[in-house]
């Protein structure tokens, strides 16, 4: 009898949902300034260049921005693509950050929690009322203060 190779399950949208919500409670500073900013991002930068998806050729946005958007850290890791256009971000890449940014400062919380807590109860954006600009999916968390939120924190890989 073949016991077989038994594939791992992956994680529910309800699970997912659930991890998301713990890690925006967990993840939450005393205090944050623009000094952090620019260190938290060039930490995500340094992060993303050493990675698997960078060195594929993948790109990624990043933006750090008080919740009344002032912006305290922004920058582009990968190729623009020059006269071509073909490269690995492009000026869709940051018109989908601001859309995962509306969604924090709508919900209070990260695009990805918002896009597996739908998917968990088997809601659409619009049954939930969120249309127009949003973009619900992965890639904007919150910057929590221990006494309250402060901006959030977005970045968007290419596909």
């Amino acid at each position: 009898m073949f016991n077989g190779f038994h594939a791992p399950i992956p994680p529910s949208d309800a699970e997912l949902a659930t991890q998301a919500l713990n890690e925006e409670s967990s993840y939450r500073f005393s205090s944050f300034s623009a000094n952090d900013a620019v260190t938290l991002g060039l930490s995500l930068r340094k992060r993303f260049r050493a990675s698997q998806r960078h060195a594929k050729g993948k790109g990624l946005v990043i933006s750090i921005q008080s919740i009344a958007g002032h912006n305290l850290f922004s920058c582009t890791v990968g190729d623009l693509g020059g006269i071509s256009g073909v490269g690995d971000v492009s000026l869709d890449s940051w018109a989908c950050l601001e859309g995962m940014i509306a969604v924090v400062r709508r919900t209070g919380h990260s695009s990805f929690y918002v896009e597996k807590g739908m998917g968990a109860m088997g809601k659409t954006p619009k049954q939930l009322g969120i249309q127009g600009d949003y973009r619900i999916n992965g890639g904007a968390f919150p910057v929590w203060l221990e006494v309250g939120c402060l901006g959030h924190l977005t970045g968007s890989q290419s596909s």
